[in-house]
């Protein structure tokens, strides 16, 4: 079978998918993965094959795809490698891309997040497209794949396949302080994915926090950039700064803080960490109300401080979620539970079972 993987927006989207695959490559199905120019290097780095859907025109500018645009680079590339099945996203045009090929459809998303109104305005503006392939309408997906544990899911998501979510990021060499605790000491990550916002805003703006935390004799581990680790290295003190590989860390941290990216929340919360999230824009912040409001998270909202400095809001929900033994408990119950859900290769039956229908 030759099953079309499709992403958009950021890394998390092909990590988030590179597990699901990579079960249907080993199974001896061939696989693509058609991104977006910005998302080569991550599908390279897991080992994804890939194909580059932007046009050379504009894969240096500030241009974006439309929905016109995408869907006619998807054709193009299905008119040379034409899929049995499609596996798309966020995205509804991966859906369209089906519809006119008159093969399934799966959507493969973390359902987190309320998107009733999202998914209905995206068809809305799609409609137009429709028309121009001669659709009549968008049908609906032929098995839609969760990765959001039960526990979190928004009220109203519609019905799901649950799956596991298996932590994949890039990686390169590791050393062993990377996977085993340190002894006698608790250990705590700070991170904010590949974005760096929380480096962005100045050294000062750390410091309190890693002061807090190395003076509660908690180790500090901030995953960054290679610019960032080299600016802020020698202000921040006793810490190990720089590349960091989240899926063998976590493991190993009693505490993580970091902006709400799907990637670094899902891989915490797959390995029982509690969290402080700051988010840098809507979605993370849905994300932190939902960790947060099952008890495994703090939510600090730095645009509603609610009277308290939010740099010194950091401070004190780290010191809580580290002295109080139940954030750990209820992440650690997420684990447990998202340990039971299907794993790839067993919702890969299920797609098989799509495209011989």
């Amino acid at each position: 079978m030759k099953i079309l993987f499709t992403v958009g927006g950021s890394q998390a989207a092909v990590f988030g998918v590179a597990p699901l695959a990579a079960a249907a490559r080993n199974a001896g199905h061939e696989i693509l993965l058609a991104a977006d120019e910005p998302l080569m290097a991550a599908a390279q780095s897991v080992g994804l094959p890939a194909v580059c859907i932007t046009p050379e025109r504009m894969r240096y500018g500030q241009d974006a795809l439309t929905a016109a645009g995408r869907i006619d680079a998807l054709l193009e590339l299905t008119g040379q490698w034409t899929p049995d099945l499609v596996v798309g996203g966020l995205s509804h045009v991966p859906r369209v891309l089906a519809a006119k090929l008159k093969v399934p459809y799966v959507r493969h998303i973390w359902h987190i997040a309320p998107m009733a109104r999202r998914d209905a305005t995206a068809v809305a503006e799609l409609a137009p497209q429709l028309e121009r392939l001669g659709l009549s309408e968008l049908p609906a997906p032929d098995l839609f794949i969760d990765l959001c544990p039960p526990p979190l899911r928004p009220p109203g998501a519609p019905a799901a396949r649950a799956m596991r979510w298996v932590p994949r990021v890039s990686q390169r060499r590791i050393e062993p302080w990377m996977y085993t605790r340190p002894e006698g000491r608790r250990r705590a990550l700070i991170t904010a994915g590949t974005r760096n916002l929380l480096l962005d805003t100045s050294a000062g703006s750390l410091r309190p926090l890693v002061e807090e935390l190395t003076g509660a004799g908690v180790e500090v581990l901030i995953a960054a950039l290679p610019e960032a680790a080299e600016r802020f290295a020698a202000e921040l003190g006793d810490v190990r700064i720089g590349w960091i590989p989240l899926d063998v860390v976590a493991p190993t941290c009693d505490l993580a803080v970091h902006h709400g990216g799907a990637t670094t929340a899902m891989t915490l919360l797959n390995a029982g960490v509690p969290q402080l999230i700051v988010p840098d824009n809507g979605y993370g912040k849905a994300v932190a109300e939902a960790i947060s409001g099952y008890g495994a998270a703090v939510l600090v909202d730095r645009h509603r401080p609610q009277g308290q400095d939010p740099q010194a809001a950091v401070v004190a929900g780290c010191l809580e979620i580290l002295s109080e033994p139940r954030y750990a408990q209820r992440a650690r119950a997420v684990a447990a539970q998202a340990a039971t859900l299907p794993t790839p290769d067993e919702v890969l039956r299920e797609i098989e079972a799509l495209a011989s229908r």
